[in-house]
């Protein structure tokens, strides 16, 4: 038996009378649909500012972490270097030449003798063949003097990877993030790195797993100090170029910065833009500085051991003294 369906001619086929009201009605008005509420809005927008927050945080530690340790890498390679140096020749490099005629390649030091055992030949050669054809290396500069040797730039100091003009002279200078420690201060000359002398680590009678060699310093905010070799320093003594001690002085030099107090100064944090924090040792990394020991094993030493740092960079103080942990 047919049932029968009615015809509109405005609304086309509905279900016939039988159909349950419920299903007239669905068949007949549009389901109603939910909007946001701006409550809900604002707590959305509040949820994703805050994992934003979290996830840029997370973000600049890996890229921290990851700095600090291609830092570490570097030293490793300028400790194995110097050990290689030292194989080679008997000894380790002296810490900077002086401009005495008896010394060969003045105002130059250990961070270029080491560099044909970074692999780093072609700047080594060039830098040689400068020197015969330019006994200074500046006036005219060296042209290896503005060329960048990457594992003497630490990551965490984007202007360490160009060359920067000094203001002082207006010389195109490459530069290093990594000193030679020169004892405890310019005068001591008790460190492993100072000027026109060189040392056999048998001459390390404190301990090569004691004693610092070399630690992180980023460049002056002037470009003046931290050329990577032609450093003259204050008073020509290599010291806050190519060299530095754990308490320099600030001395009457060829650059003198009337901001700065006389010293000594000690391990602490400093930034990019502080005058003074090229007197001391420190980074760009939290807490604390990398420093390469004589065995060649390379260490982030907090800032907390201040005290010992004195007693860390002498080669044979007798000094009883342990990096914190």
């Amino acid at each position: 038996m047919l049932t029968s369906i009615s015809i509109s001619t405005t609304t086309g086929l509905v279900p016939s009378p039988s159909a349950s009201p419920a299903r007239r009605w669905r068949s007949s008005k549009p389901r109603n649909r939910s909007a946001f509420t701006l409550v809900e809005i604002l707590v959305v927008i509040a949820i994703m500012a805050v994992l934003m927050g979290l996830l840029l945080s997370a973000v600049q530690r890996v890229r921290s972490t990851a700095a600090r340790v291609t830092c570490q890498n570097n030293m490793k390679q300028i400790g194995l270097a110097l050990h290689g140096f030292h194989d080679a020749n008997n000894g380790l490099p002296a810490g900077h030449r002086s401009l005495s005629q008896f010394e060969p390649r003045p105002l130059s030091g250990w961070t270029l003798d080491i560099l044909p055992y970074l692999e780093a030949h072609n700047l080594y050669s060039r830098s040689i063949e400068d020197f015969k054809n330019q006994p200074l290396p500046f006036l005219p500069a060296h042209i290896g003097l503005s060329t960048v040797c990457k594992p003497y730039t630490c990551p965490a100091d984007e202007r360490v990877t160009t060359a920067h003009r000094s203001k002082l002279n207006n010389t195109l200078a490459a530069f290093t993030s990594y000193l030679g420690v020169s004892g405890r201060d310019y005068t001591s000359k008790d460190g492993v790195f100072i000027q026109d002398q060189r040392f056999h680590l048998l001459a390390i009678t404190d301990g090569t797993s004691n004693t610092l060699m070399v630690g992180e310093r980023p460049p002056s905010v002037d470009f003046n100090y931290g050329w990577w070799y032609a450093g003259a320093g204050q008073q020509l003594t290599g010291s806050a170029d190519l060299i530095l001690g754990v308490r320099e002085q600030h001395i009457v030099s060829i650059i003198s910065n009337p901001k700065c107090g006389p010293g000594a100064y000690p391990f602490t944090d400093s930034c990019f833009d502080d005058p003074c924090g090229m007197f001391h040792f420190w980074s760009p990394h939290i807490g604390g500085a990398n420093f390469i020991f004589a065995d060649g094993s390379v260490r982030l030493i907090r800032y907390d051991a201040n005290s010992v740092m004195p007693a860390l960079a002498s080669r044979a103080g007798g000094e009883v003294a342990a990096v914190p942990e």
